[in-house]
């Protein structure tokens, strides 16, 4: 049996690795040399060769990148690379706890050990090349550094209690891990921008003057409770710009990217603001916090249906039953499930993006909106004419013409 899951395993990392390569050639196939009619008064000819170059660099740096992970977890999975590894951390603990976290950890270093020249490469060679790094190396070190201690201390705490419950709540140890998660998701949508961004980047409060005041007047004219209103300093790593809401009830914020503030008039800066604002009005946010409660819920339940099975992990390598193998191999089988589920999702989100866009355009105006997302579109040299094939498995947010046309008929 454990065979055949191995087989299945495979399969469908395989038919992973070619679906994605499929998609990123149907993507490529929109690109050209010359400025499409439709992006005229968007692109000029210069930045339009720029933006179909990056597009290029990046594809094929992924698709490098894709395929050695692609050839190096299937080495892991005919070689017996996982069983390998179960058996190194079992001639040091028998704690299944310390089994877990050393396992985990393991391949956690060995896979930020490979993926970093990736990282480094990506960030201080193609970014920098196409004018968008601003990172320093000492800022990069950095954020190792900081990233490695926080996943020591969340993500193995959070594995910690998971093999806890799985030792001594019995059959409903997925129910319990259920509620733990879901409090801690939730804990954390609250206050990551006050726990964990400041640990990253410099916030401060906006400062008094015409741009506070617009987004004052337009949170309150449309019944918006607003608070906070920080700027952080993105310009610290890139020079792409972005803006979000965060936290939940009285801890919501929004956050401005000092690059967003610089490339952008005061007018376009509320219109973005106010597609936020929408998002919390039509109730979206808590709408994405049940649905992924309710995700991660059927997920652990269907773990707890098969984590106990023995042929999990011996399809990986192991020689004894063990929750970190069979955890590993229940996450590839349930890969394909994900997929669809994440394809859903993406669904959901470009709808959400359509209703804020339209509560922006009603409730302020939709011209500026329009002015400020062409501008982060070109400034960020993004594919404006992506394959929709690509678009609907991908894509969060509908694509920059299409959200242009459907804010363009509510004017």
């Amino acid at each position: 049996m454990e065979q055949v899951i191995l087989i299945i395993i495979i399969t469908i990392i395989i038919l992973d690795f070619v679906f994605d390569r499929i998609m990123d050639y149907l993507n490529a196939s929109r690109w050209s040399n010359k400025l499409p009619e439709e992006l005229k008064g968007i692109y000029d000819e210069e930045k339009y060769r720029k933006s179909q170059e990056y597009s290029r660099v990046n594809m094929r740096f992924g698709l490098f990148s894709a395929s050695l992970s692609f050839l190096l977890i299937l080495l892991m999975l005919t070689l017996g690379g996982f069983g390998y590894l179960d058996t190194l951390v079992r001639q040091y603990t028998e704690n299944p706890i310390i089994m877990a976290l050393l396992f985990f950890g393991l391949l956690g270093l060995a896979s930020d050990i490979l993926s970093t020249p990736f990282d480094i490469y990506g960030t201080f060679v193609i970014e920098e090349r196409f004018g968008f790094n601003r990172t320093t190396p000492k800022t990069y070190a950095l954020d190792k550094i900081k990233g490695w201690l926080l996943t020591a201390l969340i993500g193995g705490g959070m594995m910690a209690i998971f093999v806890w419950f799985y030792d001594t709540a019995g059959s409903l140890f997925w129910l319990y891990a259920w509620i733990v998660f879901s409090a801690f998701s939730i804990f954390m949508m609250m206050f990551y921008s006050s726990l964990i961004v400041p640990l990253f980047n410099k916030q401060k409060p906006l400062e008094e003057g015409e741009l506070r005041t617009a987004i004052e007047d337009f949170a309150s004219k449309s019944g918006f409770k607003l608070d906070n209103i920080f700027v952080i300093d993105g310009s610290k790593r890139s020079s792409k710009a972005n803006a979000y809401f965060s936290g939940l009830g009285p801890k919501k914020r929004i956050v401005l990217f000092d690059t967003l503030i610089k490339d952008h008039t005061s007018e376009e800066l509320v219109a973005v603001l106010a597609h936020e604002i929408g998002h919390y009005k039509k109730k979206h946010t808590t709408k994405g916090v049940v649905l992924s409660v309710l995700n991660t819920g059927v997920m652990l339940y269907l773990l707890g249906l098969f984590i106990n099975r023995p042929e999990l992990s011996s399809a990986l390598g192991g020689q004894t039953t063990s929750f970190h193998l069979g955890i590993l191999a229940f996450g590839l089988l349930y890969s394909p499930i994900s997929m669809v589920l994440g394809i859903l999702g993406n669904r959901l989100s470009r709808k959400h993006e359509y209703e804020a866009d339209a509560f922006a355009a009603r409730e302020f105006d939709a011209e500026p909106l329009q002015a400020a997302l062409k501008k982060l579109s070109v400034n960020h040299l993004s594919n404006l004419r992506p394959h929709p094939a690509y678009v609907y498995v991908h894509y969060s947010h509908p694509p920059l013409l299409k959200r242009l046309e459907h804010l363009e008929r509510l004017k």
